[in-house]
């Protein structure tokens, strides 16, 4: 089922906000990277594990061909908090569904290539998430 686009947002407010979504560097991938770091770690950042594949993965660490995806809980569909739209509520389903999707066929992709993928959602506690992908760059995962 294919939602045509918007040609338009729907109020100047819904504008002004959809402009101001950060694709990189937003404060929980932010936190996260402080955590991670702090455990001696390090990693590149927005980075193509597979440079013929246009995913970017939001920390890569290349020896380890570790990639780790920072999901927002209203983009990938966060089984906790995620919410439906109010407005345009079929196009934001449709989206986040292929949203799912797509994130299901990286992970394939990139394990089919011998990556191992770490999802994090945005709510998650940055040190947990950072202990578990430290265990999972030192070969303990």
């Amino acid at each position: 089922m294919s939602v045509p686009r918007p040609l338009k947002a729907s109020s100047p407010g819904v504008r002004k906000s959809m402009q101001s979504n950060k694709s990189r560097d937003t404060k929980p991938e932010l936190a996260l990277r402080r955590a991670v770091h702090a455990l001696g770690l390090r990693y590149r950042v927005s980075l193509r594990p597979l440079p013929s594949v246009r995913r970017t993965a939001d920390m890569v660490f290349t020896r380890a061909r570790v990639a780790v995806f920072m999901d927002g809980c209203f983009w990938h569909g966060c089984p906790e908090h995620h919410t439906k739209s109010a407005t345009n509520a079929d196009y934001w389903a449709e989206k986040v569904r292929r949203n799912r999707e797509r994130d299901a066929e990286t992970d394939r992709m990139l394990h089919e290539a011998g990556w191992r993928t770490i999802r994090v959602w945005e709510h998650e506690d940055p040190r947990e998430a950072a202990a578990r992908i430290a265990k999972e760059v030192r070969g303990g995962g």
